[in-house]
């Protein structure tokens, strides 16, 4: 069990505390992301950091075209987008905004591109490098996925390439309905992003990490490929790290036990004082979410649990993963120690 875990770097302590600050309209939004600074993981540094350019696949309807800012908007889109982003990192030279707790990554180019997800692994000198794959959760829109994705590969030091795929979200405190359709609507599309990573034979593992409402998309669309593959997708997938996730436990159970070999693989980050898988779990009838259950029940699923309902001083407790550096450090580990 993480325990008491006071240490947060600069950049995350702060924003911690602004969402604190928030914390009654974070519960009505059943929680955002929250950001993060780096950490002292097992590499030096990411190659995010290195290159700032990251992958991106969303089924969310075009913005200007999807070339300038908002990019993509919350609207549904015909057809899924493949994207890179290119980001400005934050200046971590001794007297820049990053050193005194003001930096921050940002999204500054769009670039879509005809081609698969699988088809882009192959360039750049990437070749078997594996693929870290971010999934947001509730209340997010285009751009705050995607600086996600930066922020998580950045603090987990990640030696690969990084990809965000973000499905449609109102990105508001009361559109939880809408948000929740419009992941399952993007289920298809997610699978046929992991198919085509799994096929290609240009990259190495995928590593997916999906908060709260999009371990449903997640589950559901790993469901479906192992359905169409069976295991011989399992040696594609590394580590599966589903963050608070808001999934009712018979569906997590079922969903489990049909992905065969790959249902080893998930390690569940819960908290029992997740505020907003609380009010989730109102809202579906009273039924328990996945990421607010007790670690023995969940462990009876046969699944690895890492129990955080100490590692957080806020009153949500809804992104840890993000804004702890311990939980970070537990996913990098997961990535570490997966099985090829």
């Amino acid at each position: 069990m993480i325990r008491h875990l006071p240490q947060y770097e600069t950049v995350a302590s702060r924003r911690a505390l602004l969402r604190g600050i928030a914390s009654s309209a974070s519960v009505l939004a059943l929680g955002g992301c929250a950001n993060l600074g780096a950490t002292g993981a097992h590499y030096d540094a990411s190659s995010l950091s290195v290159e700032p350019t990251l992958i991106v696949a969303t089924t969310r309807k075009a913005a200007n075209g999807g070339r300038t800012k908002p990019w993509f908007g919350p609207e549904r889109a015909t057809r899924m987008t493949v994207a890179r982003a290119k980001l400005v990192a934050p200046d971590d030279s001794r007297f820049s905004l990053a050193a005194a707790g003001l930096g921050d990554w940002r999204l500054d180019v769009v670039e879509p591109v005809a081609a698969e997800v699988g088809d882009l692994l192959g360039q750049a000198g990437s070749g078997g490098s594996d693929l870290l794959i971010y999934v947001h959760g509730f209340k997010q829109t285009f751009e705050s996925a995607v600086l996600d994705a930066a922020r998580l590969a950045d603090g987990i030091k990640f030696r690969g390439q990084t990809m965000v795929f973000s499905w449609p979200s109102k990105a508001g405190f009361f559109d939880y309905a809408y948000d929740r359709e419009s992941a399952m609507w993007s289920r298809d599309e997610f699978e046929r992003v992991l198919n085509s990573v799994a096929t290609s034979p240009g990259g190495g593992r995928m590593h997916i990490v999906a908060h709260s409402m999009g371990t449903m998309l997640t589950l559901e669309s790993l469901r479906q490929l192992y359905a169409r593959s069976g295991d011989s997708v399992a040696d594609r997938i590394g580590a599966v790290v589903f963050a608070s996730p808001d999934i009712d436990m018979d569906v997590f159970s079922s969903a489990v036990v049909r992905i065969g070999p790959v249902g080893r693989k998930i390690t569940v980050v819960a908290a029992t004082n997740d505020r907003a898988l609380a009010l989730s779990g109102r809202i579906a009838g009273g039924m328990t979410r996945v990421g607010a259950a007790e670690k023995a029940a969940i462990e009876r699923l046969g699944v690895r649990v890492i129990d955080a309902s100490d590692a957080g001083w806020g009153v949500v407790n809804h992104d840890l993963f993000l804004s702890n550096a311990e939980v970070r450090r537990v996913i990098r580990r997961s990535i570490d120690t997966s099985a090829g």
